[in-house]
């Protein structure tokens, strides 16, 4: 086992390093004449992001002081998000390389072909100029005179190509960012239920899920999610864990506006709640008026509302339990459950649940990490079937690691039940 972790660990790092040589030869090498200055600081930068990257995550894992975990934090994290569109944008550069030294290389030779006009003196009879000899024609796959051969051209072609690759990542990562921090937006989903009493019809429940408090969203991102729930008047609130990424101590001022929030509120954990001390956080959610789910089950008056750890709990012997949550109910009740990660799916519908609400994939955050979080969740985002059970899941309302989404905004959804009684 140990031999298989080494193995996969060098493998990872050697396409790492492997991804960071072409971005460095890319974005540095190929845009100077010669070695310099400018080559040498392209890998500091590089290798400099990578050194605050490693360090912010295992600062935050290892309980590191928490100025320290801020200090890494927004280098560290951004430049993991630009690093990645960095690399994609020379990779896509790739395809415009060989038709920009194309077009280039056409209108140097167009240009070597205009004739120029010889001055001609006063009575002097002009020379005939001697006909052109006619122009074989390139072999396929040849490179014409005059093209990506001369070093000019191509160093122009280089210096072009990596700077639109900039551009293009610093603005994708800036908009992405910008998204986060302005808060989450509203989404409302109609979810029809049968056995939901005409007297529940139009029922609101807010979902949020995967705020992730911590060294970068702190207080000030809390009263922007709190304040949004409120503004849609929910008559409940579900927070579907992955609330904060770090300790009670560090980040209860952080959460401290959850106090604020209006309607009746109900949590479940979610995996970071495992890396930050879920004991602690359950209870502090408890003084912060929220009620825990832990594995239990709540009688609303026209439907149960259930909560299962998370997986993530195995190991410390507080997994799901899905029977002491839900064994012993009135099957002839509505039943909606609070359940982090969609995977979790699957023992609903054993136990015959309505409706699943759960987060943890944030939609893949940047894409194309949608495709990843898709190979390890039935459901990346929406609501879907599952048999008799629907799962609705959010994209979340915050961001792990770089404060940035892209290809998957952040949401609080209002889920509104609807009686097929009705």
């Amino acid at each position: 086992m140990v031999i298989v972790f080494v193995l996969v660990a060098l493998l990872a790092l050697g396409v790492i390093g492997a991804a960071n040589w072409y971005l460095w030869r890319r974005l540095f090498r190929d845009t100077t004449a010669r070695p310099g200055p400018v080559r040498r600081a392209g890998a500091a930068l590089i290798a400099g992001g990578w050194v605050l990257a490693v360090g912010a995550i295992v600062a935050e894992r290892a309980g590191a002081p928490f100025w320290l975990q801020q200090v890494l934090a927004w280098p560290g994290f951004l430049w993991l998000a630009l690093s990645l569109y960095l690399l994609l944008g020379v990779a896509a550069g790739e395809v415009v390389r060989p038709l920009l030294r194309r077009v280039l290389g056409r209108r140097a030779r167009a240009s070597a072909d205009v004739p120029q006009a010889l001055p001609v003196s006063a009575g002097s009879v002009p020379l005939r100029e001697p006909e052109p000899e006619p122009e074989s024609e390139p072999e396929p796959g040849s490179e014409p005179e005059g093209g990506s051969s001369d070093p000019s051209r191509r160093l122009f072609v280089s210096r072009v190509v990596a700077g639109a690759a900039a551009a293009a990542a610093v603005g994708t990562v800036g908009y992405g960012t910008y998204g986060v921090l302005r808060g989450p937006s509203v989404k409302r989903v109609t979810v029809p239920l049968a056995k939901l009493p005409r007297a529940a019809h139009g029922y609101r429940i807010a979902v949020v899920s995967d705020i992730h408090l911590g060294p970068i969203l702190g207080r000030s991102f809390t009263q922007k999610v709190v304040d949004t729930i409120n503004s849609t008047q929910p008559d409940i609130v579900a927070v579907v864990g992955d609330l904060v990424d770090g300790s009670v101590k560090n980040l209860a001022p952080a959460a401290a506006p959850l106090t604020q929030l209006q309607a009746p509120s109900y949590f479940v954990t979610g995996n970071h709640e495992y890396f930050s001390g879920a004991g602690q956080w359950v209870e502090e959610v408890r003084r912060l008026g929220l009620h825990p789910l832990e594995n239990a089950r709540t009688e609303l008056p026209w439907f149960d509302l259930a909560g299962v750890n998370d997986i993530a709990g195995e190991s410390t012997g507080q997994g799901p339990d899905f029977g002491k949550a839900l064994g012993d109910r009135d099957t002839a009740r509505a039943c909606v459950l609070l359940a982090h990660q969609p995977v979790q799916i699957h023992d609903a519908v054993k136990h015959g649940v309505d409706l699943q609400l759960s987060g943890h994939t944030h939609g893949g955050q940047l894409w194309p990490g949608n495709f990843i979080a898709a190979a390890a969740n039935p459901t990346v985002a929406g609501l879907e079937r599952y048999g008799h059970t629907q799962l609705y899941v959010s994209r979340g309302a915050g961001a792990w690691g770089p404060p940035t989404r892209v290809g998957a905004p952040s949401d609080i959804t209002v889920i509104e039940l609807a009686s097929t009684r009705a």
